[in-house]
């Protein structure tokens, strides 16, 4: 496929060929969260669900941490891809690869120092609090791997070679399952042998990408160039720190409200979890849009083709309500039998119920996170981050205010009331930005 489709196909179909791969790989990469879950609540009892359900919230902070960050420095990457400068397109490159190992290894020291003190700040039950830190400290091991294998899928997908990653995503989801089905039931290591499972197979995988990312960049012609600049470091820095704002909302204010959800005991956590894990599941497709439109966005303004963008967006909107649809059917139909999967036999009513209700309710507005992430994704894309930083803030504080104001008082549902309240404020905020055409300026 000619390298420079994104700028030269029709954006419709751009957009589907670019994102597709994205989606299913991110679909496999969920299935480490999600045999995780999965195993551990069958195999293991409904304390070890909830003990990776109270560690699901901090965890998925450092990954989005990984995903926003490399989806950042893809911008710049993606623009000097879009104008064929390859010289200082690789300078970009090794930078922000050099510059996020050092970054992991900070925050993975940060997490076993102080994993326990986090857990036990959210109110994590006393009687998952063990298993959830043993959890926590082999996957805080394994921080810069993956952070290494993060980044390098977003250079990917900044040189258009989004099946690449997805390649590596199936193979190290495959064996990221199988090793935890050795290790949990064969081994009888509980929940530390879903955390080493995870912590091996993205070793093996972020190795492995490195090798290929190096036989890919080199096919490109280039002058020798140095493989860290702090000015570019400046430049990715003022994209990727909002950017991992926005893919670390949603992360982040679970993790601030999980001490609402932890309130309410094991039970209704690990059926919390569950529903989480579903969820997890049926936002990829709007994730993956979203980041298509950013690369999208940054290859066409590189090559001087403003007027695709808006076609792209456009695209970018059928496609979400078209997943909507889907999804929301899913839920109403199969939501009982998807928390099952996670709960077994033995699982409690209040498990069940709390995990279903969930679900059944959060359906019906996936199609508002999906306007939220295309419109972000455009602004992102062309470098225009000061509402969009605004937008994500105000979705954060909603949500995290809603749920610990209320939830005490109306229910543990008050805490998923207050989820399509964040994303519809951020949505309008953010496409008003998108009807000004600042972002045509910035990017000039």
């Amino acid at each position: 496929m000619d390298k420079d489709y994104l700028v030269k196909k029709k954006p419709f179909h751009a957009l589907v060929i670019f994102a597709l791969p994205m989606i299913v790989g991110n679909l496999f990469q969920q299935t480490y969260t999600m045999a995780d879950s999965a195993i551990v609540g069958r195999f293991v009892g409904e304390q070890a669900l909830a003990a990776v359900g109270a560690s699901h919230a901090l965890t998925n902070t450092f990954i989005c941490v990984a995903i926003g960050g490399g989806i950042g420095a893809s911008v710049v990457v993606s623009r000097f891809f879009g104008a064929k400068e390859y010289t200082n397109m690789k300078r970009a490159v090794f930078t922000a690869l050099l510059s996020f190992l050092a970054v992991s290894l900070l925050l993975g020291g940060v997490g076993l120092l102080l994993g326990r003190t986090i857990m036990v700040a959210l109110n994590t039950p006393s009687d998952v609090l063990s298993m959830a830190v043993e959890y926590l400290q082999i996957y805080f091991l394994g921080l810069p791997f993956l952070f290494m294998y993060n980044v390098l899928s977003s250079m990917f997908n900044a040189l258009g070679k989004s099946r690449i990653p997805l390649y590596f995503l199936i193979f190290s989801s495959v064996f990221n399952v199988l090793l935890d089905l050795l290790l949990v039931t064969r081994f009888q290591m509980g929940v530390a042998g879903v955390a080493w499972a995870t912590l091996i197979a993205q070793g093996l995988s972020s190795f492995l990408s490195f090798l290929v990312f190096l036989r890919e960049i080199g096919r490109l012609e280039s002058v020798r160039t140095k493989i860290f600049d702090r000015a570019e470091l400046w430049t990715m820095t003022k994209i990727a720190l909002p950017s991992i704002l926005q893919q670390s909302t949603v992360s982040i204010g679970m993790m601030l409200v999980q001490s609402v959800v932890n309130g309410f005991g094991s039970e209704a956590l690990a059926g919390f979890s569950a529903g989480m894990r579903i969820q997890s599941i049926c936002i990829v497709p709007m994730s993956g849009l979203g980041n298509a439109m950013s690369s999208y966005t940054a290859q066409n303004i590189g090559a001087h083709k403003k007027e695709r963008v808006v076609e792209g967006y456009r695209a970018a909107t059928i496609l979400v309500i078209a997943c909507s649809i889907v999804l929301c059917a899913a839920m109403q139909c199969f939501s009982g039998p998807l928390i099952s999967l996670f709960l077994g036999e033995e699982g409690t009513a209040t498990a069940f119920s709390t995990g279903r209700g969930y679900l059944t309710f959060i359906g019906w507005f996936f199609c508002l996170i999906g306007f939220k992430m295309s419109v972000d994704g455009l602004l992102r894309g062309a470098g225009d981050m000061k509402m969009f930083t605004i937008a994500n803030l105000v979705n954060l504080t909603l949500r995290v205010t809603l749920a610990v104001a209320f939830a005490p008082q109306v229910g543990i549902a008050m805490v998923w009331y207050a989820v399509p309240v964040g994303w519809a404020a951020n949505w309008i905020i953010s496409y008003a930005e998108y009807r000004t055409g600042k972002w045509k300026r910035i990017s000039a």
